[in-house]
């Protein structure tokens, strides 16, 4: 090579020296990486947080946000590292230290509304019923936010809920406790039942202080105190160790739900969206599972994705939504139960029976034509199912 081409070669190798090494080429692989490392550990913001930006000083990259994933942390500065990119980390890492250790709550309202972000005129996420013990990862002035049992990130007031440490916490998992069994009721002040101290939905759990021939005595995670009809409730443990799910069981709980009006976000008889239907139906036979119909879809056993209804057992779940093809991937939007008869249940306006039937009365034709797939939950395994007879989320 003469030398005039050895010139050009070293060159055009600072060149790519230089460009490699420039900030803006340094700034984006560091973005890819925390998109890596986003993807990898916190795929679903709705589940798990880790919100993390980058920002220059005349040195270095500072990394700042929030995350409830340690873990992330370590894996996303163990591969910046490895690029040789210079970092500083301000990640917070939840839950916050200003929460003294109360990182554990429970929700002492009937229902609790949970909302996108810290104000009562947000978005209605999700809700929370009486006795639901939560995660408690941060304040912003009278709201928390909360994670709940199936890892749903939202906002609480602090009226909604009462904070624990972990000692605390403990103490009321080992508790005796009850749960409500009728759609919906109340907790009165004493046996004349002259005063109510709070309404109640089905699935509300409460500490068991006493009992009567006629009455519970019980204790709200706030210290409120009340007597509850024996016979809208059922010992927590008795409830547990009679429960056996099964498809005809299933149907016989959402039939109890008919008429409560649609509600986003809803997951209690005070109002339901499809999903929080869906859900509400499983909670109250032993199992909590995912809170959206995206979600609730990417578990238990496939059984359907052609129209064979004939395949179908009560209790699967049907999904609804938009078709894949070739531009745009497949949305679900919409869920229900199938209850047998060519019928399932849904939350539509209000919980209601519909059927595949064309030559039915309730036929509806619309969700046929956007039908997507059906899965079986019941007896089921997967890491979003959690079996309430197997894990000591209400008791040790």
């Amino acid at each position: 090579m003469n030398k005039k081409g050895t010139q050009i070669s070293i060159l055009a190798l600072l060149f790519i020296v230089l460009f490699s090494c420039s900030p803006k080429t340094k700034q984006k692989q560091l973005l890819l990486q925390i998109k890596e490392v986003r993807e990898q550990y916190a795929p679903d913001k709705r589940t798990a947080l880790f919100d993390v930006h980058v920002f220059t000083d005349a040195t270095k990259y500072i990394l700042k946000g929030e995350t409830d994933k340690p873990e992330a942390v370590s894996a996303l500065g163990e591969r910046l590292e490895r690029a040789n990119i210079s970092f500083i980390s301000e990640i917070k890492e939840l839950p916050s230290k200003s929460l003294g250790g109360k990182t554990w709550g429970v929700i002492t309202n009937s229902v609790a509304n949970l909302r996108s972000n810290p104000k009562h005129s947000a978005e209605l996420a999700t809700q929370a019923t009486l006795g639901t013990p939560v995660r408690v990862l941060k304040q912003d002035g009278g709201w928390y936010y909360i994670q709940t049992p199936d890892k749903y990130l939202s906002w609480v007031d602090d009226g909604g809920v009462v904070l624990m440490n972990k000692k605390e916490m403990e103490q009321w998992r080992v508790s005796n406790k009850i749960i409500f069994t009728k759609t919906y009721g109340h907790a009165f002040n004493d046996f004349e039942e002259k005063s109510i101290v709070s309404d109640l939905v089905a699935g509300d759990v409460l500490v068991l202080l006493a009992e009567t021939e006629k009455y519970y005595q019980v204790r709200f995670p706030d210290g409120r105190e009340a007597y509850i009809r024996k016979e809208e409730a059922l010992n927590y443990d008795e409830w547990l160790n009679s429960l056996n799910p099964t498809p005809e069981r299933l149907v016989s709980t959402s039939k109890t739900l008919m008429g409560v009006p649609y509600l986003w976000g809803g997951t209690s008889s005070k109002g339901v969206d499809c999903s929080g239907f869906t859900k509400t139906i499983y909670f109250l036979n032993g199992m909590i599972i995912p809170r959206d119909a995206s979600q609730q879809v990417h578990t238990g056993k496939p059984i359907d994705s052609v129209q064979h209804f004939e395949n179908l057992q009560k209790g699967d779940l049907l999904f609804f939504g938009r078709k894949a093809t070739d531009s745009t991937n497949e949305k679900v939007v919409h869920v229900g139960m199938w209850i047998g008869n060519n019928e399932f249940i849904h939350s539509s306006d209000r919980v209601r029976i519909s059927s595949m039937d064309p030559n039915a009365d309730n036929y509806d034709d619309y969700n046929r034509q956007r039908y997507l797939r059906t899965k079986r939950i019941l007896r089921e395994k997967g890491e979003a199912l959690i079996s309430l007879s197997e894990t000591p989320l209400f008791k040790d």
